[in-house]
């Protein structure tokens, strides 16, 4: 049986191994979801999150587990792992009551009842840099909503997922939540297969690809694809507050987070001051080991990601960009802090993605300017503006699905991306509700 191995980022030792899910066992996988679902969608929407509760509280013991495996995986330090793994597993009860009142039915008229019913097997492809947690995301609500999974998780961080699932399953119907190991051709295979669901966190490219392979059979989508999310910092900003979230956020999970910010527009006049503060806070920054005390900044996963930063770094300075900190020919596996101005337009900093801790900085004279070069991307997940009287105005011209004005994105609301950066959303009642088949009874 062909087997799966988890490297640790540094060393690129080997972690563990699983066993990769092939094509041809596929099937057998469905099947057992489909037995599992048809016992699951019997049970009343209470039922479910009583059994989910009851799953999830089994994850206890194993915390600091999940937390380690995830810093020997992917790299992530033990602070932040902490709170990732805490999160999930404590906030899992106020999450299940969060969904059932979303899917719990709603009554139109004296005729006329609105049900949320399940739409079957729901496929969750989840991503590594938050492995845990946007698994949970995902399945949590697809779950409560009455259909089966099968998580497949990324192949940098397959002994998360397998803790995670097999503690759950301690408690979960048989076949309701399982496995599939591998890389992208696993996934494609799993897409192909007699599901009824994707929904899937990851790349524009991989998105894309899922989305055509979903279109034969009109497969239900929720995807998550990405961002490059700019932030405009106006004249009359708090240069403080703005310098302290231009760092924290571009250097959060080693700057592999969808919404890490990417792009820096800074009014040329208060430009100078910014970005000898923002280097002064960069410096302070302790880059090392997901176990060792104090580092804020751990490697990046794999030679791969640490490569197309450093690509990313040396087009800009071949284009003329100034290195304000750092370099841009950082050895395996660490990018130390970063701080680059003069990005242009035409450099792939711009344009791509980075997923490194990298600030990149570009001054604009009139905000017009900062506003179209915001806006030209076909990336469209978060966006960020600080500044005084004006700042609401500029927000409102943001082409952005999470929009921040002096603060980050998100708050209490869905997780949603505009253009390229999302089809479908998840999060709030709204976005539970996409796990589910709306259906009207009248009577």
């Amino acid at each position: 049986m062909p087997t799966l191995t988890s490297y640790e980022p540094i060393s690129r030792a080997a972690i563990g191994t699983v066993n990769i899910t092939t094509a041809e066992q596929l099937p057998t996988l469905v099947n057992a979801a489909q037995q599992a679902q048809q016992y699951w969608a019997k049970l009343s929407l209470g039922m479910r999150q009583q059994q989910l509760n009851h799953a999830f509280q089994q994850l206890t013991p194993v915390q600091d587990q999940l937390a380690k495996l995830i810093g020997q995986e992917m790299g992530k330090d033990y602070r932040r792992a902490t709170y990732e793994v805490g999160g999930t597993v404590q906030s899992a009860s106020y999450f299940t009551d969060e969904i059932s009142q979303a899917l719990a039915p709603e009554r139109l008229d004296r005729n006329t009842e609105l049900q949320y019913r399940p739409l079957g097997i729901v496929a969750v492809i989840a991503p590594w840099n938050y492995p845990l947690a946007m698994a949970n995301n995902l399945l949590m609500p697809a779950l409560m909503a009455g259909n089966a999974v099968i998580l497949k998780p990324s192949e940098e961080t397959p002994l998360v997922a397998e803790l995670f699932v097999n503690t759950l399953n301690k408690v979960l119907p048989k076949g309701l939540l399982q496995l599939a190991q591998g890389d992208g051709e696993t996934g494609k295979a799993l897409v192909a297969s007699a599901i009824h669901m994707v929904a899937f966190t990851g790349s524009m490219a991989t998105g894309k690809h899922i989305m055509a392979n979903a279109a034969p059979a009109l497969k239900r989508l929720v995807m998550e694809l990405g961002g490059n999310d700019p932030m405009i910092v106006m004249a009359s900003a708090d240069i403080d507050a703005a310098v302290q979230f231009a760092v924290a956020s571009s250097f959060e999970n080693a700057g592999q987070m969808c919404t890490s910010t990417e792009r820096v527009y800074v009014d040329a006049r208060i430009a100078t001051e910014f970005e000898r503060k923002v280097v002064a806070l960069a410096r302070q920054y302790q880059v090392g080991a997901w176990d060792k005390p104090r580092v804020n900044i751990g490697p990046l996963v794999n030679p791969v990601q640490h490569q197309k930063v450093l690509d990313q770094l040396q087009d800009a300075t071949q284009k003329g960009a100034q290195l304000l900190l750092g370099r841009d020919d950082y050895p395996l596996p660490f990018i130390q802090p970063t701080v680059v101005t003069g990005m242009t337009a035409d450099m792939t900093l711009e344009c791509d993605e980075t997923f490194g801790p990298v600030v990149a900085i570009s001054h604009f004279k009139h905000i017009d300017e900062a506003i179209l070069r915001a806006n030209d991307s076909p990336y469209g997940l978060g966006a960020v503006v600080f500044g005084g009287q004006g700042a609401a105005a500029v927000a409102e011209q943001l082409e952005a699905g999470m929009v921040g004005i002096n603060q980050g994105v998100g708050g209490g609301g869905p997780w949603v991306g505009a253009k390229q950066s999302g089809f479908g959303f998840h999060g709030t009642a709204a976005g539970h509700r996409q796990f589910a088949q709306v259906r009207v009874v009248s009577k």
